[in-house]
């Protein structure tokens, strides 16, 4: 049997797993669709600090990112042809930003609960959005947020925070920043998920010395693959995916203020799978970080 002949067979089949999976996601609301990818990223990570107890934080970021690289090359191949050296540039520093930020975040996963990174890390995205804003009230959401940060601060009156963890989280912050802007701008240079499948081709190869280094033969063990490809499926590919659907059918203004719950899911996941419970001042800090992103959200709106 000819490749041609294998192809038209199996036309078929794809076509009807799309209509299937398109026809699932119709009947879930907007709202769930980005409510079940907040979930997904943050079980991903939660599944990813297991594993740290087996690698080291960058030999899991090394797995997650390869293999969801490779996931999305089967998904969107990257066209780079006709494009010119500028555009090549974004890509890459796009693709840089995504790999340190992902090492960043998980460096600061292994030093706090995942609630309070993913709310210290939820500042670069909340200062970006404001930052070209001349409106004293969002500078007040700013301020709210970092008064969350400080409740977080280790200062005596216990809790899970760090300093290192602290620094690690707002260095992923910062990167996350930088992350947004250049992913608009690859966004209009690539076609579709192009772009995206390229970039992720970069952090693999940023991430590949020190991951392989830090991970050596224990990346080949065949449970710890198992669990990787889990972390690289939740983290990445089924969150993208179902942000996408739901940007198709709901208002961005929306979307991000949904979006802006991530640090208390981040904390009940945190709390229900990883066994991480928060203190008081905590769950305050949190909850100061999500209502200065909701207002910011709903300001711009």
């Amino acid at each position: 049997m000819t490749a041609e002949s294998l192809s038209g067979a199996s036309e078929p089949y794809r076509m009807r797993a799309g209509r299937a999976l398109r026809t699932t996601s119709d009947a879930i609301p907007p709202s769930g669709l980005v409510l079940l990818a907040i979930l997904s990223v943050q079980v991903g990570a939660g599944l990813a600090k297991n594993l740290f107890t087996q690698l080291s934080p960058s030999a899991v970021v090394f797995l997650r990112i390869g293999i969801g690289a490779v996931i999305l090359l089967t998904m969107a191949r990257p066209k780079v042809r006709g494009m010119t050296r500028r555009d090549l540039a974004v890509a890459i520093s796009f693709g840089v930003s995504l790999g340190l930020m992902n090492l960043s975040f998980y460096e600061a996963l292994a030093r706090l609960p995942i609630g309070i990174a993913v709310a210290i890390e939820f500042l670069g995205p909340l200062t970006l959005a404001v930052v070209s804003s001349r409106r004293l009230l969002d500078l007040a959401w700013v301020v709210l947020a970092a008064a969350g940060v400080i409740l977080l601060a280790p200062w005596g009156q216990g809790g899970g925070a760090n300093w290192a963890g602290i620094g690690f989280a707002a260095l992923a912050g910062a990167l996350w920043a930088a992350y947004i802007v250049l992913s608009s701008a690859t966004g209009a240079r690539f076609p579709g998920a192009s772009g995206l499948s390229f970039a992720m081709i970069v952090s693999t190869i940023v991430i590949t010395p020190i991951g392989v280094a830090s991970g050596g033969a224990d990346l080949l063990d065949p449970h710890i693959l198992l669990v990787g490809t889990g972390v690289a499926l939740l983290s990445s590919v089924i969150p993208y995916s179902l942000e996408l659907e739901a940007l198709r059918r709901m208002p961005k203004q929306v979307f991000g203020i949904l979006m802006s719950l991530e640090p208390a899911v981040a904390a009940l996941v945190g709390l229900f799978v990883l066994g991480e419970v928060l203190q008081v001042h905590e769950w305050a800090a949190i909850g100061c970080v999500v209502a200065a992103s909701i207002g910011a959200t709903r300001a711009r709106s």
